[in-house]
């Protein structure tokens, strides 16, 4: 099958299509505002079940392809979904629910359907809906969750790898994108050229995937909780000082690769896109594209790279997230893979940050900092690791950072915000930085594969820098060495 003609059939089916608009405005596009909008529906209609919105949610929204209807019916069908439907067609929400589900790829890079979340990502709202409506169907039921994987993810990574065969399969899935305004966000642009499998259509697959399968997994004899109080609890939880997510026992956004990866890992993920894919090909009359013989190849090395993406790599906000202050100079380039990886503390900020509002700011102060009284460039560090659950973007992988004097070009300057001189960071944010950040970097090309751990101290003679506690506590990891 030709590229076009995959592609065509791709974007029809998924309602993945590109609208020569120009870019709108309206409701604030977060989270909050769709749970706010949520409740209002629920508040109108006491004792409406979650099942009977999303349905109607889906509904309103159009969504009733081929597949979703195979496995959860069509919506038009529903009398609950149609009764309540009147009541979001009936309140001044409606508008925002229109605009808010609909996933829209517009020709100026706009990506539309997405939602920033409390913690500073972007979620998709279409696979974090059906992923919930699966598992509510399955829970009602008492039947499988069958649906959960092949409506969220399964169906949009395997058509993704296929749409994109003649790229690096890295290059198909993504990009992560940027917010005009994170306090009042309208509008949010990708980096790049868009693929099916956007990371906010991937990060709202997973949420739906996570929700989806603790509604299926409710005891029998439990009622499900208000969608409002479910999406409340996952996306605008409070972190405590001193804690941080090490004491937080329920399923939250900022773990969402970590829980996804324990629910979906034990399954063959391969078999399940492949068949997801015959599953479309038939309800769609089009099984003759099974017989392209790179099908398989494609899917598997798609999965190779979706798994060290999204689940071996941390989630790293980027600097435009931040709220990051251009470069000024021209940045030098690294040539990784490099051997070193140099553990630091902040010192100030001398607390951990715990949500997304702080830990940026923290990152703007820090930037500022470095470059009106060091006199440097950027920020020093290559990457900073919040209590947050979130690692932030620096200098990254590819410039040179000012963090280790004397061996700047020799390793990455990590740091994790907080004074560690009597304390130790959270149990998250080490296990972000030893176990996460530093595979990603092994896997990625940029650290090599015996790379060596140092603290700042070992080789800047004049800091205690990462700090007495934290540094007593790097000597105990694997790949440290002593100098």
């Amino acid at each position: 099958m030709t590229f076009f003609g995959l592609s065509f059939f791709v974007l029809v089916l998924f309602y993945f299509f590109t609208v020569y608009s120009k870019p709108i405005g309206g409701h604030l596009r977060n989270m909050e505002s769709f749970i706010q909008a949520v409740q209002q529906v629920e508040d109108s209609n006491p004792g409406v079940s979650p099942l009977a919105l999303v349905r109607a949610l889906r509904r309103t929204a159009g969504h009733d392809d081929a597949m979703t209807i195979h496995y959860l019916g069509a919506s038009q069908n529903l009398t609950d979904a149609e009764v309540l439907e009147s009541a979001i067609l009936n309140i001044s929400s409606f508008s925002f629910f229109d605009k808010a589900i609909h996933h829209i790829m517009t020709d100026y890079g706009e990506e539309r359907g997405v939602v920033l979340a409390p913690d500073g990502t972007t979620v998709a709202l279409a696979p974090l809906l059906i992923g919930i409506e699966s598992g509510l169907k399955a829970k009602m039921e008492g039947t499988p969750a069958v649906g959960i994987f092949p409506l969220t993810l399964g169906r949009t990574l395997g058509l993704s790898f296929l749409s994109l065969q003649d790229l690096p399969p890295s290059n198909r899935l993504g990009p992560n994108g940027c917010w005009d305004n994170v306090d009042q966000p309208k509008l949010f642009k990708l980096s790049w050229a868009a693929t099916l499998a956007t990371d906010a259509v991937i990060n709202g697959g997973m949420d739906g995937v996570i929700l989806g399968t603790d509604f299926s997994n409710l005891p029998p004899l439990e009622q499900p909780r208000a969608l409002s109080e479910v999406l409340k609890g996952y996306y605008s939880f409070v972190l405590h000082e001193g804690q941080g997510l090490d004491a937080v026992t329920d399923h939250v956004s900022p773990r969402r690769r970590e829980v996804s990866r324990s629910i979906l890992e034990p399954l063959d993920l391969h078999s399940q896109v492949m068949e997801t894919l015959a599953l479309v090909w038939k309800l769609e009359k089009t099984e003759w594209i099974a017989l392209d013989t790179g099908v398989g190849k494609a899917v598997k090395d798609g999965l190779e790279a979706f798994v060290h993406k999204y689940w071996d790599c941390p989630q790293i906000i980027p600097r435009c997230q931040w709220g990051a202050k251009p470069y000024q100079s021209t940045p030098i380039p690294l040539s990784p893979p490099l051997e070193f990886l140099y553990v630091h503390h902040t010192y100030e900020p001398s607390s951990p940050c715990l949500n997304f509002p702080n830990c940026s700011r923290n990152m703007r102060a820090m930037q500022r900092f470095h470059q009106e009284d060091r006199g440097w460039n950027d920020i020093g560090y290559s990457f900073v690791v919040g209590s947050d659950g979130y690692v932030y973007e620096g200098r990254g992988w590819n410039h040179l950072g000012t963090h280790t004097r004397g061996h700047n070009s020799d390793g990455y300057g990590v740091s994790i915000i907080g004074n560690y001189t009597a304390t130790l960071p959270s149990r998250h944010a080490t296990d972000l930085l030893r176990h996460r950040l530093a595979r990603c970097a092994v896997n990625g090309g940029f650290l090599v594969a015996n790379f060596t751990i140092h603290g700042h101290r070992q080789v800047v003679s004049y800091t205690s820098c990462p700090g007495d506690a934290f540094f007593s506590e790097i000597r105990s990891w694997e790949h440290f060495r002593e100098t």
